[in-house]
């Protein structure tokens, strides 16, 4: 069953590169006494997540701030060298966004937001989907229904929930 508005986002160890190589980042830290959007794809470097959806992020980005956003963070279910090497293939890294790996697919998965789709050799990704996250707790949770999409998922509609 999906996290829904209201519920405590659980704990979680995304991935990062940093100076030595692979580092755990525990999304608790991230989010205890703050406020931070997360958004997430099914795929790096896939068309929709890499066209329409972190360009729109990079877009409001500094709106988001100016209404007390800490932080912006984008999970995808990939490695993360991919994370990394699309972080910086996109712009997003330079943006400003964080870019996180949910290497296992494990945090995804702990709040049903993991699916398979064969026919394009998805397995165990992640569906599309940004949220507000304020002192760990979801206020704001748009969820896409086709992951070819990104509309209410995206940066502006975010924007314009705050």
């Amino acid at each position: 069953m999906a996290i829904s508005v209201g519920e405590t986002l659980p704990g979680g160890t995304l991935m990062r590169v940093g100076a030595e190589g692979p580092e755990p980042v525990e999304l608790e830290s991230k989010v205890a006494g703050r406020k931070v959007v997360i958004f997430a794809v099914p795929g790096a470097f896939t068309p929709t997540c890499h066209s329409a959806h972190v360009p729109s992020f990079l877009r409001v980005k500094d709106e988001l701030g100016a209404k007390g956003v800490d932080e912006v963070i984008c999970v995808s279910v990939n490695d993360p060298w991919v994370v990394q090497a699309w972080g910086e293939a996109s712009g997003a890294a330079e943006g400003g966004i964080t870019m996180l790996a949910d290497a296992s697919g494990a945090f995804t998965k702990s709040i049903g937001m993991d699916f398979d789709a064969p026919p394009v050799g998805f397995a165990g990704r992640s569906k599309r989907y940004a949220m507000l996250v304020e002192d760990g707790v979801v206020k704001v949770l748009n969820l896409e229904e086709s992951p070819g999409t990104c509309e209410i998922s995206g940066g502006e509609a975010m924007l314009s929930a705050l």
